[in-house]
């Protein structure tokens, strides 16, 4: 009895090892491949002029470091060389300024990627969000309302319209 209590013992572990390993393995290839791409367009941006989505790539790779700074100034660069998709490029700025809780730059961008393609429900649901940290209730709700107009079916936007209308109704 003794001896299968430890085998089982010794399974779970190796099981919970093998997870982990496996995570961590995840992990250091995700890691290795931002920066196969920062090491491959870093260099040829700062020599040449490169295409928006180059710039667009570099940027989002280092958004997801949480390098904001040198985000920005990526999406900013793809801006300016133009080209399609620049509505992502306006959200993915937004979402650089919101994380840094710079919330009217945040707005600011999030509203040009808006106009820029008004059925875009991830740029008016981060609308919506930097509105409630604003505390600006009435157009966060206005946002979330849009992106269930466009969406119906929007979970994010059902979910914090309804919250959101709930501490309107009773505050009055």
């Amino acid at each position: 009895m003794d001896g299968l209590l430890a085998i089982a013992y010794l399974s779970t572990l190796v099981t919970i090892l093998g997870v982990i390993g496996w995570l961590i393995a995840q992990q250091v290839l995700k890691n290795r491949n931002m920066e196969a791409v920062i090491t491959e367009l870093q260099p040829k941006l700062q020599k040449e002029k490169g295409e928006p989505s180059e710039h667009y790539e570099l940027g989002s790779v280092f958004l997801r470091k949480k390098l904001y700074v040198k985000a920005i100034a990526e999406f900013q660069k793809a801006i300016k060389a133009g080209g399609e998709n620049m509505a992502e490029v306006y959200n993915a700025i937004g979402f650089a300024y919101f994380a840094q809780q710079q919330y009217d730059l945040a707005i600011k961008n999030y509203k040009e990627a808006y106009e820029l393609q008004p059925n875009y429900v991830f740029a008016l649901n981060n609308l919506g969000h930097a509105y409630e940290k604003k505390k600006l209730i009435p157009q966060a709700i206005d946002a979330y309302t849009k992106v269930l107009e466009i969406a119906p079916d929007n979970e994010t936007a059902k979910r914090r319209a309804a919250s959101l209308g709930k501490r309107v109704t009773a505050a009055t």
